[in-house]
């Protein structure tokens, strides 16, 4: 199924996908995070347990602390030669919280990103003002870029305008 066509699917197909991806995304972080197959074994959970989404109720979840322990990059699942972006958090209550984006993740962030807009009814004729700091949140970087891998203008300073638009 085309990407586009998930938009407009039936509700079986979509959580047939979400299954699908829930079950790559499991067996990924089994074998390439020694935290997250320890935390599975621990619960006596194998990724060819998880059959449905429904079943992500058995997995374990990760926590601040979690975070704060496997720092810098314990909960990584990639090398770190395939990382493109860091952010950070500020890391006032403790250790800063490291979220590491590789190639596809940022095309797919970008992806969600201009999909959003196109629900909103942003078309290539309109300017896009994004209004989000380039600070501590990590959406702003990803807000901008979305707009011009969907055809439509972003200028970061400008008022969003709709041409011919009274308002």
């Amino acid at each position: 199924m085309p990407r586009e066509s998930i938009e407009t699917a039936d509700r079986e197909t979509v959580r047939r996908r979400q299954a699908e991806r829930l079950r790559e995304t499991v067996r990924n972080a089994y074998e390439n995070v020694p935290f997250y197959r320890e935390a599975m074994d621990e619960r006596g959970v194998e990724p060819a347990d998880v059959e449905t989404v429904d079943d992500v109720t058995r997995l374990p979840t990760t926590t601040k602390e979690d975070f704060r322990e496997q720092y810098p990059d314990g909960l990584f699942a990639v090398d770190r030669s395939a990382v493109r972006r860091l952010h950070a958090s500020s890391g006032t209550t403790g250790k800063p919280k490291i979220v590491a984006y590789t190639d596809a993740d940022l095309d797919v962030w970008r992806e969600v990103m201009a999909r959003s807009l196109a629900a909103a009814g942003v078309t290539e004729t309109d300017l896009v003002q994004n209004a989000y700091g380039y600070g501590l949140f990590t959406g702003g970087p990803a807000s901008s870029r979305a707009p011009r891998r969907s055809g439509r203008r972003c200028c970061r300073w400008a008022a969003a305008t709709r041409p011919n638009s009274s308002s």
